[in-house]
C-alpha cells in the first residue's frame, strides 16, 4: 500500500522495486485479518544520482476483537520501533490510523499498526534494519493471535458478520487504497494487484447491528486511539 514518489523524479527515469505483501483472510471470524506489506524503490534519472526509499507496515482487522490481543499487537510494534527513534512508533502508528481511515464510513479498517513510506533519512543500512523488523515484528504480532483464537467456536451468524465486514475491507483497497491505484494505472498484473482482496465477501443494505451486542462492540474499536496510553 503506497506509491512511489513520482514527482521526485523525471519521466525517463529508469526504476527498480521490490515488494513483498502479505494478507490474510482466516476462515474464522474470531482470528482478525491481517495485512503486512515491506517496499523498496529505487530511480535513477538520466545523469543524476539514485532516489531510493523503504515504506511498509502491518496493520489488524479483527471482526470479534479481544483487547488483550490489540494491546500485545501495539506492545510488538512499539518494541520494533523503540531502538531507532523514540518517536518512531507515535509517528508510525499515527500514519496508519490515518492511511487505513475509510472517510466515507467514518471508521478505521481496523485497529491500525505501523505504516510508513518515503523512508530513507537515515541511509540505507539504517533503513534496511528498520524494513526487517517490521517484517519479523509482524509474525511475532500475530502468529500468538492465530494461536490464541484459531480454535474458538463459531457459527453462522459470525460467519456472516465477517462476511458483511469483509466489505469494508474491499472498500478500502477499491476506494482509498493508493497501491492499487498505482498498480492498475501503470499496467500492473490485475490479478496480482487484486489479490488482497477476501475470497467471499457479502453486503447488505444499511446493516447495523442489534445494540449490545457483540458484533455491535466491534464499533468500539474503529476510532484511532493510543492503545498503550496509561
Amino acid at each position: 500500500s503506497g506509491t512511489p514518489r513520482l514527482g521526485m523524479v523525471t519521466s525517463g527515469a529508469r526504476w527498480r522495486a521490490l515488494g513483498v505483501s502479505v494478507v490474510v483472510h482466516p476462515r474464522n471470524p474470531h482470528v482478525p485479518t491481517s495485512h503486512a506489506n515491506v517496499r523498496y524503490f529505487e530511480a535513477r534519472p538520466p545523469g543524476g544520482a539514485p532516489v531510493w526509499w523503504f515504506g511498509g507496515g502491518f496493520d489488524l482487522t479483527p471482526f470479534y476483537p479481544v483487547v488483550e490481543d490489540v494491546l500485545a499487537w501495539h506492545r510488538t510494534a512499539q518494541a520494533l520501533c523503540a531502538p531507532f527513534d523514540a518517536d518512531r512508533y507515535a509517528a508510525h502508528k499515527a500514519w496508519c490510523d490515518r492511511y487505513f481511515f475509510l472517510k466515507h464510513r467514518n471508521e478505521a479498517r481496523g485497529v491500525g499498526g505501523l505504516f510508513f513510506d518515503d523512508l530513507n533519512a537515515d541511509g540505507f543500512e539504517r533503513c534496511f534494519e528498520y524494513q526487517r523488523a517490521v517484517g519479523d515484528g509482524y509474525l511475532d504480532a500475530y502468529l500468538p493471535i492465530v494461536a490464541a483464537r484459531k480454535d474458538t467456536s463459531f457459527g453462522d451468524a459470525e460467519r456472516e458478520f465477517q462476511l458483511y465486514r469483509r466489505g469494508r475491507y474491499v472498500e478500502f483497497n477499491l476506494v482509498w487504497d493508493r497501491g492499487t491505484h498505482f498498480g492498475l494505472q501503470s499496467g500492473g498484473r490485475t490479478e496480482s494487484i487484486l489479490m488482497s482482496l477476501p475470497p467471499r465477501v457479502r453486503f447488505e443494505y444499511a446493516y447495523a447491528p442489534e445494540p449490545g451486542t457483540p458484533e455491535a462492540r466491534l464499533a468500539e474499536y474503529l476510532q484511532p486511539r493510543d492503545w498503550l496510553a496509561p
